[in-house]
């Protein structure tokens, strides 16, 4: 009975262990198989991996992405091409594999392998701050700001400008978007942009150019200071007028004072009363600092807000900020400047009384007396500006478009010119001189130079460390101009033989307002400023000029 039941536990033995072994062979012998490769049927961003060895998994891995050319990246229309590396992208091919094959072996792994296929997302590096820092030289190019709304004046008459809406590169979302791009092996991004609104709506716009800046200049405006008062017009008000955004979704009246400050200074505060810089005046034959004074002022800051605040609270009375102020130039800066000697002076000639005599004295006294800092560059037109009857320019004949035209301001050239030899003379920097278009004989040759407005300008600068005082003085028939400051250089002038010699043409016109023209050869010729110190020679400066023929011209035209 023993032996019956023993045979019968080992049959049971036996067939529970057929039915462990069967599974586990299933499973075992796959498993076994597969140890060591990627899953069949595996891909990872489109390239099959599947059945490969770990290393040829990521050699197939590289080489694919390898072959990615450079990604066109689009953002507002504008499309630049660059390398995924450039950007701060690449791929971890390893850890693209070792994705592929993790839990491979796993029961549900050899199940998934033997019937299904696997997709695995590829792993990739991302240097985020190169990757931003691409993006953003991007947007820096793409990028446009919102315009801002503001209103302005025609005469009383406002006039708004309507804002309009920016743009700006959505920068995480980009960073994304090439991210992607680069894991589908995409050649082309479109990167995602979003709108930026104006600060102030166009319908606010409206409503102030309807309302506000009507009734802002419909009315002069009183300043008062102690008691004096000065009266600002509708049209001083609304030339220097704007309103601009406030901050805060509306807009604000904002007034440039620059201009009227000069105005109504002179009303509201005594001369006397007001700061001085030091000069200089030039007695027995040197120069003499004339001292500073302060005294008192208008606040320009101050007055501009409270006008903005008047303006937008309907006032019409201004009480005017006035402070102490001390001077620009005090006594003390004068002594330093170093403006101790005649360094350069330069007469030229001119026939006497003819109109344009008349404007080389005009702009000969607003140059008197102007001082240039150490390292400042002086602009004629800068400080003359445009010449005009009311500062007592006239008509007279200048070159323009190679003929001679009556203009206001016409022949200030001479003064130009012996300015440019001051300059020359004095040892100080050229920066602008253009010369006449024809030879003009009372000028030295190669040495001259004209001037119109706004060009071409006359510009120099004081390449010393002193100040330079510039005085003028005329006759009836001379122009002299005067350079005071410290000496540095003793200059030498040389000129070249006349070159490439032309002869001139001869016209005729008859146009009413045609001026002769007496004919002058063209040529070309060399000038050169040698700087000497100590009689030994530092520097050598060359001016190359030509000259255009000037045409003989007669004018044919009769009386009726």
């Amino acid at each position: 009975m023993k032996r019956i039941l023993g045979t019968a536990r080992s049959r049971v033995a036996a067939a529970s262990a057929v039915v462990v072994a069967v599974p586990l062979l299933a499973y075992g012998m796959p498993a076994l198989a597969l140890a060591g490769e990627v899953p069949p049927d595996t891909s990872a961003g489109g390239v099959d991996i599947g059945g490969l060895s770990p290393q040829e998994a990521r050699a197939r891995l590289e080489e694919a992405y390898g072959r990615l050319g450079p990604l066109a990246v689009e953002a507002a229309g504008r499309t630049v091409r660059m390398r995924p590396r450039d950007l701060g992208v690449t791929l971890d091919a390893g850890a693209t594999v070792a994705r592929a094959m993790d839990g491979s072996t796993t029961p549900a792994g050899v199940a998934r392998s033997l019937f299904g296929t696997r997709t695995v997302p590829p792993a990739i590096l991302v240097d985020d701050r190169r990757l931003s820092r691409e993006i953003a030289e991007l947007a820096r190019k793409i990028d446009r700001k919102p315009q801002e709304g503001h209103i302005a004046y025609r005469g009383l008459e406002p006039q708004a400008t309507m804002p309009k809406t920016g743009r700006a590169l959505d920068r995480p979302a980009a960073a994304r978007a090439i991210r992607d791009a680069f894991l589908a092996r995409r050649d082309e991004v479109t990167l995602p942009m979003r709108e930026v609104p104006p600060a102030v709506p166009a319908a606010k716009v409206r409503e102030v150019a309807d309302t506000t800046a009507r009734s802002a200049v419909a009315a002069p405006l009183t300043l008062v200071a102690g008691s004096e008062q000065a009266t600002l017009s509708r049209s001083r008000l609304a030339s220097d007028l704007r309103f601009v955004p406030d901050g805060r979704g509306g807009l604000r009246p904002s007034y440039d004072v620059s201009e009227a400050v000069d105005d109504v200074r002179g009303e509201l505060i005594e001369e006397d009363q007001r700061p001085r810089d030091a000069t200089f005046r030039i007695a027995k034959g040197r120069p003499q600092v004339v001292p500073s004074r302060p005294g008192r002022d208008i606040d320009p800051d101050a007055l501009g807000k409270a006008i903005g605040t008047a303006l937008a609270t309907g006032e019409r009375t201004v009480n005017v900020p006035v402070t102490e102020a001390r001077p620009g130039l005090t006594t003390e800066k004068a002594r330093r400047l170093g403006v101790r000697q005649r360094v350069s002076t330069y007469t030229t000639n001119h026939p006497c009384c003819a109109p344009r005599v008349t404007n080389i004295h005009r702009i000969a006294e607003i140059v008197d007396g102007h001082l240039v800092m150490p390292g400042q560059t002086f602009s004629l037109n800068g400080l003359v500006g445009k010449r005009d009857r009311a500062r007592g320019f006239v008509k007279a004949p200048m070159i323009m478009n190679g003929r001679f035209v009556n203009d206001v301001g016409g022949g200030v050239s001479q003064f130009a010119t012996t300015m440019f030899n001051a300059v020359f003379f004095g040892g100080f920097e050229d920066v602008q001189h253009t010369p006449h278009q024809f030879y003009i004989s009372r000028y030295p040759a190669g040495r001259e130079s004209t001037v119109s407005y706004p060009q071409p300008d006359f510009r120099w600068r004081n390449d010393s460390p002193y100040g330079v005082l510039i005085k003028t003085s005329y006759t009836d028939t001379s122009i002299t101009v005067q350079f005071w400051s410290t000496k540095r250089f003793d200059i030498e002038s040389r000129s070249s033989e006349r070159y490439n010699v032309k002869d001139f043409p001869k016209k005729k016109d008859s146009a009413p307002d045609c001026l002769p023209m007496e004919g002058v050869e063209g040529f070309d010729i060399d000038v050169w400023r040698i700087f000497k110190k100590g009689g030994e020679v530092v520097r050598k400066q060359r001016f190359h000029t030509v000259y255009q023929p000037e045409p003989r011209l007669t004018c044919t035209a009769t009386e009726t």
